[in-house]
């Protein structure tokens, strides 16, 4: 069998952190299996969506990486709904339902009052229509067929259909909701795998029937934890972490993805640079059953960890221009964002201002800086330079090599400075020595 998933946001608002996990899961799964990932913009409803919401979605995951095989709108396809209605409608499947909401919520009310689940008590036959009043639609569940799929993370999953209510599927203006059309595409799409969180295993339940109504074979579900927090309690934080928010914070994709593909599993997280690695050991047998704990600390350590380790030429193309692939390699590990990078240069190649020192470190670099200028510089001179400074002066440890870094670098820590040092020079390096000093 051919896999085929499919990821269905909305363009209502950007993604956030949930959506682009239930993203990436699909993407790594159709990936692993050599299958297809589509993209599917669920944009039924009129109001609320829009074509910039439906473009930053699209950029969004180009920048993650995520590329899709097929792309569809929902809003392009409200002929197959209208079919598939029509014949649901011929079969009994759906039928019009005349009440309000309020009187909706009233008989809620009194069947809980009762001691009564709150489901929607399906009328004998047809409602009989009310002057004046459009109806809503609802599918007509079997009580007679029970519900139940092996999830590929939950499980073993049953529902008795006589304690669900009857879906709406259509509102009174003729608008869609999402469980019709998403079965109706799902079917056409050839979708074979359902990946989404656990907040729709009753939305699953229902369209289970729905497939079988429809003639249509039942794809596979996975149902995944939702994300919490990592206070441990659900975070509106993270409705509100996009990733027009994160790249602004100088994350890098493959940092985030790293975190995203592996929280709620067994296995480590780590930072990982190529998608396609992340795919060769995707499997839901991994994910428990746990809530997911996110945390956007860890996505700034991850991002630290896969900048130390990346290649130059990974990020060539976004350092300023010029720079040589000895000086990546010289101070990628002292970088949490690539924009950092270019802080830097200045200390390769530029002016840095003299720090503000005690009296009795000035006297100690007028000391260096006469040191320094008689070392042989094509000979290791910082190692030199520390030996002789320690014989001379007594220090050691910080008080040694504090003064040095900060009149060389204008920093307090950084790169090594023996190689550091070598590639800031003998001229340069004499200068803020003698700078520093005065």
């Amino acid at each position: 069998m051919s896999i085929v998933t499919r990821f269905a946001p909305s363009p209502t608002g950007r993604l956030h952190v949930g959506n682009i996990r239930t993203a990436l899961h699909n993407f790594l799964f159709a990936r692993r299996h050599g299958g297809r990932f589509l993209l599917r913009i669920d944009d039924t409803d009129a109001e609320r969506s829009t074509v910039g919401f439906d473009q930053a979605i699209r950029d969004d995951l180009t920048w993650l990486g995520l590329g899709w095989d097929r792309l569809e709108r929902q809003s392009a396809r409200t002929g197959r709904y209208e079919e598939g209605f029509e014949r649901l409608r011929a079969a009994g499947r759906v039928y019009a339902c005349y009440e309000t909401p309020q009187e909706l919520d009233l008989r809620r009310k009194i069947l809980l009052g009762r001691g009564l689940p709150p489901v929607y008590e399906r009328p004998e036959g047809e409602n009989a229509p009310v002057d004046g009043r459009r109806p809503h639609w609802r599918f007509r569940l079997d009580h007679q067929a029970p519900i139940g799929w092996s999830d590929l993370i939950r499980g073993e999953q049953r529902f008795d259909p006589s304690l669900l209510s009857d879906p709406v599927v259509r509102r009174e203006d003729g608008s869609w909701l999402y469980l019709l059309p998403s079965v109706i595409d799902d079917i056409d799409m050839g979708v074979t795998h359902i990946v989404r969180g656990e907040d729709h295993v009753s939305n699953s339940a229902v369209q289970i029937q729905m497939f079988a109504a429809l003639g249509a074979g039942v794809p596979a579900f996975a149902h995944e934890a939702l994300l919490v927090a990592a206070e441990g309690k659900l975070s509106k934080r993270l409705g509100a972490t996009g990733v027009d928010a994160l790249r602004e914070a100088g994350i890098e994709p493959m940092a985030l993805l790293s975190l995203l593909a592996r929280i709620g599993t067994s296995q480590p997280v780590e930072p990982i640079g190529r998608l396609e690695t992340l795919a060769d050991d995707f499997d839901f047998a991994h994910f428990g059953r746990a809530p997911a704990h996110f945390d956007l600390h860890e996505v700034e350590l991850l991002n630290s960890r896969l900048l130390h380790q990346l290649d130059f030429a990974a990020v060539k193309a976004r350092l300023p221009q010029g720079v040589a692939e000895a000086d990546w390699a010289l101070l990628r590990g002292n970088i949490a964002h690539l924009s950092e990078f270019a802080d830097w240069l200045p200390v390769l190649d530029g002016e840095i201002g003299p720090p503000v020192l005690a009296a009795e470190d000035r006297a100690f670099l007028r000391d260096a800086a006469a040191a320094a200028d008689a070392l042989d510089w094509a000979a290791g001179p910082w190692a030199a330079l520390t030996q002789a400074l320690k014989a001379s002066s007594g220090r050691k440890g910080k008080p040694l090599f504090l003064p040095l870094r900060l009149a060389l670098t204008g920093r307090e820590s950084g790169p090594e400075m023996a190689p550091l040092v070598e590639r800031i020079g003998r001229e340069r390096s004499l200068d803020r020595l003698r700078a520093a000093s005065s």
